[in-house]
């Protein structure tokens, strides 16, 4: 069995006859049977994937196919798609079915991608390492007792394990990012509002964003192209105009690179990771950029900012979720209040729970301006911070996350020690701007290490450019 880790090999393999996308539907399928032990996919859509596939294959034969035939990708458990269910890892969606298909999505299927099944997750991307999920935790294939990272563990591992080839996962606080770093993939989040949110579950909605899981810059940039840009269903998105990002990958510029002296001297990071840190930074010295340290006076306030902000959305976005209109509702209810209260109490898992409540609290008016107001006011000092260096610097190379993926079980009883996993994530997501996760090595057990590159709002393509030229130089060496 052939592995194929890019739709540029997959498609040579297509046109010369090698495979075809039904042999490649049934082939992924395969694996998925055999590692399910991973518990990777919460649905897998086997018959209607095979039937897709043979549409694709017709297409190809007749020169109709569009630019992703024979792409096979999963859908994390957040993202809508007409005609199948869709839970967000949560027992309150039980037995919900999709009416519509979210934009990203569609726009993949028109370029004949074709959808595999949806995956696994933290409850309501709740979580940093897919253990929240209602129906048990994914298991990273690196290191069978390890996490893959969250929340978008299912959609890395499906990746990773060469269940497909590419991924949609969502990121609101480092939920692609981290997961990439921890399974050894490409992992990316856009500017915020570049890809539309229509069909996107929300959780936070000024933060969440919809991005991808692969194993090649290439596949990551023309995917990007494909989903991105305006959309008349989300009134938050942008109307930047969208770039054949595809096509502007060969780019050996020499860049003016920031990294940030606080993560290297933080407590929380790890031997393996800051070795890998400093080992980039003397990399890309000798590849002729200029890398400078630069101080970041905010990262103690970014990780607090970040969950007063998303836990007040939270308490928002989720308060739609009663019993009443869809999904699960407690039986044992005697009038309108307890069905209420016993149907949110019944079918949200712990971290959801806390994150409401957590959230209420501090929209609350004893505590609102103690709490929520100063952590707006904060979210403008790190987005303006983060711009000014920005201004001066190309890109920001920090950490993806303080550690390789840990064991699973082994943060769970302190969720303090689990939001930390997103330490060097979150100032990406809270001042919107682009940023990847590339893998940069591993630690002495062969577990993967993930380089950050952060960029200005809307440069992706100069993002996408140098992180190729970085995995094309360390593949080379």
């Amino acid at each position: 069995m052939k592995t194929y880790r890019s739709l540029a090999e997959i498609q040579k393999a297509i046109a010369s006859g090698n495979i075809t996308c039904k042999q490649l539907v049934e082939q992924y399928l395969q694996v998925i049977n055999e590692k399910s032990h991973l518990n990777v996919f919460l649905e897998v859509f086997a018959e209607e994937a095979i039937a897709k596939a043979d549409v694709v294959d017709e297409k190809i034969r007749a020169g109709r196919q569009g630019r992703l035939a024979g792409m096979v990708i999963s859908l994390k458990d957040v993202l809508c798609y007409k005609g199948h269910r869709l839970q967000a890892g949560s027992r309150i969606l039980e037995g919900f079915v999709s009416q519509f298909t979210g934009t990203a999505v569609q726009r993949l299927l028109d370029e004949d991608a074709i959808v595999i099944g949806r995956t696994n997750c933290d409850e309501f991307a709740m979580g940093s390492s897919s253990e929240n999920s209602a129906y048990g935790p994914v298991v990273n294939a690196a290191g069978e007792k390890r996490v893959p990272g969250g929340s978008s563990g299912g959609s890395a591992v499906s990746v990773q394990s060469d269940m497909c080839l590419l991924s949609l996962g969502t990121d609101t606080g480092g939920s692609v990012r981290q997961p990439a770093s921890f399974c050894g993939i490409v992992g990316y989040k856009p500017t915020y509002s570049r890809i539309s949110r229509y069909g996107l579950l929300a959780y936070a909605s000024s933060f969440d964003t919809i991005g991808t899981f692969a194993h090649t810059i290439e596949d990551t940039a023309l995917t990007l192209e494909i989903m991105a840009g305006h959309d008349d269903y989300d009134s938050t998105v942008s109307h930047e105009p969208v770039l054949p990002y595809s096509t502007l990958l060969s780019n050996n510029k020499k860049y003016k690179i920031a990294y940030l002296k606080e993560p290297l001297a933080s407590p929380e990071i790890s031997a393996p990771v800051k070795g890998a840190v400093e080992d980039a930074i003397t990399w890309l010295k000798k590849d002729g950029h200029t890398v400078e340290p630069v101080e970041f006076n905010y990262l103690d306030y970014v990780l607090p900012t970040y969950y007063i902000l998303t836990t007040a959305e939270a308490s928002s976005n989720l308060s739609r979720y009663d019993g009443v209109k869809y999904g699960y509702r407690s039986k044992s209810h005697v009038n309108l209040e307890t069905m209420y209260k016993k149907s949110r109490s019944e079918a949200f898992g712990k971290e959801v729970q806390r994150r409401i409540l957590l959230g209420t609290f501090v929209l609350s008016a004893s505590y609102y301006d103690a709490f929520y107001t100063k952590a707006l006011k904060a979210r403008k000092l790190i987005q303006q911070a983060t711009r000014d260096i920005l201004k001066e610097y190309d890109f920001i190379i920090l950490p993806t996350s303080p550690t390789v993926a840990f064991k699973l079980g082994e943060h769970t009883k302190n969720p303090l020690e689990m939001y930390l996993a997103d330490l060097f994530t979150v100032q990406a997501s809270v001042a919107g701007v682009p940023a990847i996760s590339i893998p940069y090595g591993e630690d002495n057990e062969g577990m993967p290490i993930g380089l950050q590159l952060i960029a200005d709002a809307f440069q992706e393509e100069k993002l996408l450019a140098f992180s190729r030229h970085i995995l094309n130089a360390r593949n080379k060496g």
